[in-house]
């Protein structure tokens, strides 16, 4: 990670200038702030009874066509040059829930956002770069905004591609299982 933080806040400023004077001005209401830095460090990070590190992360996707149903995949690099595409994923921390910590870890990776939908399951893998089990849990987001600066910019490169490229294309054994669930979920035959 680098050194930044998301935050994501959302407001509802309703009625606020009922409650001031006439002459005054009001601030336009804010419905999304996405503020574009990354949480770092891992002094929230959160972890089972057993001493599992728990991970979340989403497979952003979207339609090609409204109405084509062809569906593409947002894959992005890993850190490290020459480590392939995977899927955005980190640490769910102490302070979010499940889905905000996917949301936050898919803005801070990926720079996108929209709407989550119900997980797609837990896979756990050995980290090899910290010798430790993680869960890790996944879920498909219907990504409506995308945006052109976000907080890991500067170290990911990210890649529109097919379902099958997604397959082909991503590094991580449990990503791709992930990859084939959510297939399975949303095609049921049909792509």
């Amino acid at each position: 990670m680098t050194g930044f933080y998301v935050s994501l806040f959302i407001s509802n400023y309703s009625n606020i200038s009922s409650h001031f004077p006439s002459n005054t001005i009001v601030p336009t209401p804010v419905d999304k702030v996405v503020s574009l830095v990354s949480r770092t460090g891992r002094d929230l990070q959160r972890y089972d009874t057993t001493g599992f590190r728990q991970v979340v992360g989403c497979i952003p996707y979207r339609y090609k066509k409204q109405g084509s149903g062809e569906i593409e995949i947002l894959l992005i690099s890993a850190q490290k040059q020459g480590k392939g595409m995977l899927l955005p994923k980190g640490g769910w921390e102490i302070d979010e829930s499940m889905e905000e910590a996917a949301l936050r870890e898919t803005i801070e990776e990926a720079g996108v956002t929209g709407e989550l939908e119900e997980t797609l399951g837990k896979w756990q893998y050995k980290s090899k770069r910290h010798n430790m089990i993680h869960d890790s849990y996944m879920f498909p987001l219907l990504v409506s905004q995308q945006f052109e600066q976000w907080p890991e910019s500067e170290i990911r490169q990210r890649r529109w591609v097919s379902l099958d490229e997604a397959i082909e294309l991503c590094q991580i054994w449990w990503m791709r299982e992930a990859l084939e669930v959510f297939i399975n979920r949303k095609c049921q035959g049909q792509c």
